[in-house]
């Protein structure tokens, strides 16, 4: 048995990385005040109520965007909606209802996947904010206030999201899986053989250094087992790049037990 998806999308900078490291209690996605930074699906595991499921952060989805880095990260959030069980859309309460917003719900609504509305950044606690109202325009239910930095309403959201998960059969999901980590110096072909090795554009291939930015989790399955390779994004130049494949090979026992147990 597959876990539930809940993939996290919207327009760029409303908070998606944030309300993602929030959930999954770790620093895995990277956060900024630029948009733009998340480019990839970066996958998560979250518990809430006893029941399982993989979070997936994405980038901005910039609606009618000619330039060319920005299609690619709006297909790497198209292909995580067309794979989720439940989509939560982020938008900001400090900036209101923006023409972005709009279209991305409409994209969501022709997806005809369950749809949860968080209003991120209601930082106040104690009374309701009166500007997440005007997101009920966006027709996809009732707003849940939600902030990212603190964790308020993020309770509310999570019961939201389990609640549209299919019905627990009780089987225990797949935990078999060979961890493999790719590394390597930048624009050395990391992003290209791993969606090589998938069959898939999994990650965003660019001739642009750099362009990998997160840690990027990919699930494969074959006749011969399954695997999750996961690409480093940090840049890593000259003597850092050899202390750090030493510093893998020191720590291969240890990260037996839970992280990569292979490098390429």
């Amino acid at each position: 048995m597959s876990k539930p998806i809940v993939a996290i999308v919207g327009r760029p900078n409303v908070g998606k990385s944030m309300l993602f490291n929030k959930l999954t209690g770790k620093r895995m996605a990277i956060v900024e005040d630029t948009p733009g930074v998340t480019r990839d699906r970066i996958y998560g595991e979250c518990e809430w109520n006893g029941r399982g499921f993989a979070l997936v952060d994405t980038g901005g989805i910039e609606p009618g965007t000619n330039n060319e880095m920005l299609k690619f990260m709006r297909r790497q959030a198209e292909i995580a909606i067309e794979t989720a069980t439940v989509i939560v859309m982020v938008v900001d309460v400090t900036v209101g209802l923006t023409a972005a917003d709009a279209e991305v719900a409409s994209m969501l609504k022709r997806s005809k996947k369950p749809v949860v509305l968080a209003v991120n950044k209601c930082d106040q606690t104690g009374h309701a904010n009166p500007d997440a109202y005007e997101f009920y325009a966006l027709g996809l239910g009732d707003p849940i206030e939600v902030s990212a930095v603190h964790g308020h309403g993020t309770g509310d959201l999570l019961d939201a999201c389990v609640a549209s998960f299919p019905p627990d059969d009780g089987e225990e999901y797949d935990e078999d899986v060979i961890k493999v980590a790719i590394i390597g110096k930048p624009n050395v072909g990391k992003s290209s053989l791993t969606n090589r090795i998938l069959g898939q554009e999994r990650v965003i291939v660019s001739n642009v250094a750099g362009t990998t930015r997160d840690a990027i989790d990919s699930y494969f399955e074959n006749e011969t087992g399954k695997y999750n390779f996961s690409i480093d994004g940090k840049i890593i130049l000259g003597n850092v790049f050899d202390t750090y494949v030493n510093k893998i090979i020191e720590d291969a026992p240890k990260l037996a037990k839970g992280e990569s147990i292979t490098a390429i």
